[in-house]
């Protein structure tokens, strides 16, 4: 599983952990995720901002 980090504001969204107050249960890959979503943190970055997060 990888995770995701937004520029901005340094939320990451990791696959094993999901984010289910967003409707991502554990598990969901970011290749789900659908690409108008942006960072639930900050919302000032969408999901083709984020990093891979080493």
């Amino acid at each position: 599983m990888s995770a995701f980090r937004c520029p901005g504001c340094g939320y990451v969204y990791d696959e094993a952990a999901g984010h289910p107050r967003e409707g991502f249960p554990p598990g969901t890959p970011w290749s789900e995720v659908p690409d108008d979503w942006a960072c639930p943190d900050c919302g000032v970055r969408d999901k083709v901002d984020f990093e891979a997060d080493d």
